[in-house]
């Protein structure tokens, strides 16, 4: 029978005490918090949170329009995972899939009026389940430092993730 190995140590060390209980926080908070959106969305409107992701990224745009690779990149998905994704979207009428105009060779997610009208009829909802899960739970003098928190860690995450920065498109 072979013996194990101990699991290498990372390079940098292991997570300190205040880190591994900021970390461990922060999992148990994104697991519940999708889970909840998720189970919200579904129930009010029978969309998915990774529709609704689509929908208000689309939505954010100037032009309701976005080429797959540049809404892959603004939502943080793989191009590949957007493109099955938009293809079952088209099938119920929430986006429209046309070759895009600048480039021939890409293809452009566009919101339709059947997925604005989605949008518009889900987002009441989803806002009262941030407003009393998530910011239900957190005193209004912490929302500019956890704000800052969070801005400082997707600006890494973009810095030195593996996924292209949006604005890089």
């Amino acid at each position: 029978m072979p013996r194990k190995r101990p699991a290498p140590e990372p390079l940098t060390g292991w997570l300190d005490e205040e880190q591994q209980r900021a970390w461990l926080a922060y999992i148990k908070v994104q697991l519940r918090l999708v889970y909840e959106m998720n189970r919200q969305l579904q129930a009010d409107s029978r969309m998915s949170l990774a529709d609704w992701d689509v929908l208000t990224a689309l939505g954010a745009s100037e032009s309701a329009s976005m080429t797959v690779t540049a809404l892959a990149a603004q939502i943080g998905w793989e191009r590949s995972r957007l493109s099955h994704h938009a293809k079952r979207m088209a099938s119920r009428g929430l986006v429209e899939l046309a070759t895009a105009d600048s480039d021939r060779r890409a293809t452009e997610v566009r919101l339709s009026a059947e997925g604005r009208v989605t949008l518009e009829q889900a987002a009441p909802g989803h806002v009262e389940l941030i407003k009393r899960l998530f910011f239900g739970g957190i005193p209004r003098e912490l929302l500019d430092p956890l704000s800052t928190a969070l801005e400082g860690v997707y600006a890494n995450l973009l810095a030195h993730g593996s996924l292209p920065p949006p604005d890089s498109l």
